[in-house]
């Protein structure tokens, strides 16, 4: 899924796939048609890697394809998170603070904190997520507020990671 271009329209709906491609928990490494997929309006792909899932013991990750205007709902994690972007630009929201940064870095998110994040760049980013826990959950806070009223829907309130 790495991001090249961006397709000529993106989904109007959010949309949810299981793996194409069923997994081995024992295998050492995973291909992206092995993960579930997601979509969520407006702009933002995911594969999501559940720990619990693929044989990890205390780690899971999110894979996103983030194109411009895009980036998840306000929410919050159980655990800590890490944020891996090597190039693109990108607006945070995070507990209290809202600041853009410019990759490459790495973005620290406690544990129980809101947060959210947006691409505000002219081309699409792939962002990882890394989760220090095999199964993490998730709690919708609220719409991303970074993103124009009008862009944005309801998300769904709380659950594993999706």
């Amino acid at each position: 899924m790495p991001a090249t271009q961006a397709p000529e329209k993106l989904p109007d709906k959010d949309f949810s796939h299981s793996p194409e491609q069923p997994h081995d928990p024992a295998a050492r490494y995973f291909a992206f048609d092995q993960l579930e997929h997601y979509y969520r309006v407006p702009g933002e792909f995911t594969h999501r890697l559940a720990g619990d899932q693929y044989g990890f013991d205390a780690l899971s990750f999110i894979i996103t394809e983030t194109h411009p205007g895009g980036g998840p709902g306000l929410h919050v994690h159980d655990t800590e998170e890490a944020h891996v972007l090597l190039q693109g630009s990108v607006q945070y929201r995070i507990g209290d603070r809202t600041f853009t940064v410019q990759g490459p870095y790495v973005a620290r998110v406690p544990a129980g904190v809101p947060h959210t994040f947006m691409n505000v760049g002219t081309s699409p980013f792939n962002l990882i997520a890394v989760f220090h826990s095999k199964h993490p959950n998730t709690k919708r806070i609220e719409p991303n507020p970074l993103i124009p009223a009008g862009q944005i829907r309801e998300e769904p309130r709380s659950g594993f990671i999706p």
